[in-house]
């Protein structure tokens, strides 16, 4: 690695620039983070493409805390969803490291979660949520249609890991079925992003994911650095 930061490092919010160069060690960010910042932090919905272990979920969490840093609220803000408890299990870790060193903190909701933590997290909810779309139509279920004002309420950001994984399948098609549940309980537009392995086709998969959305779309990927905007 140089010995420079780069560019996009100076506009994060200062805690943030902490949490990267004091906690995590970097000296500069991946092509992907960079390009990743100025997408997610101007309001568009993103697929992040990268291969594995090629830095993708640091370049959706960086932006995703530099948005609520820079307007900080309580409640629920970012909902993290897998198609695995086993990958939500291994990256509960990483984004509790991420979210504690700018004062926020994760909750894991599945079926090992037992019943008094998931009553801790309704008393008093965590700013990020890591769950499976099963378990978050068990969540929907037991919070019921309460509307403006529940646990959806102040929810900012989606972020879906291994997007790919749900494209063309009955997992995908409920998926966004609750998303857009989700979406009807929350008083503002809900920002989307997906995470997924380098791919052909982007743009559809984009598209797919956006739903009901009507932000503007922008595929992230430093090796086509092509867009689709709508």
């Amino acid at each position: 690695m140089t010995s420079t930061v780069t560019s996009e490092f100076f506009a994060l919010h200062p805690d943030l620039r902490r949490a990267i160069a004091e906690g995590e060690g970097w000296r500069e960010l991946r092509p992907i983070q960079e390009l990743a910042i100025p997408a997610v932090v101007g309001g568009a919905d993103c697929l992040i493409l990268a291969p594995t272990a090629g830095g993708k979920t640091e370049a959706a969490l960086i932006p995703i805390l530099q948005l609520l840093l820079s307007q900080r609220r309580a409640g629920l803000q970012v909902l993290y969803l897998c198609p695995l408890k086993a990958l939500l299990n291994n990256q509960l870790p990483r984004l509790e490291r991420w979210a504690r060193r700018v004062g926020m903190e994760v909750f894991l909701w599945h079926g090992d979660i037992g019943p008094s933590q998931r009553q801790g997290f309704l008393r008093q909810p965590a700013e990020i949520l890591m769950t499976t779309p099963e378990s978050l139509e068990v969540l929907l279920t037991a919070c019921g249609p309460r509307g403006r004002g529940g646990l959806w309420d102040g929810l900012r950001l989606v972020l879906m890991d291994e997007i790919h994984a749900f494209a063309g399948e009955e997992r995908g098609d409920h998926l966004l079925c609750l998303l857009e549940r989700v979406a009807a309980q929350s008083s503002q537009p809900l920002q989307r992003i997906g995470l997924s392995a380098t791919i052909g086709n982007p743009e559809v998969l984009l598209t797919w994911m956006q739903g009901s959305s009507q932000r503007p779309g922008q595929v992230v990927d430093p090796g086509r650095k092509k867009e689709k905007k709508r």
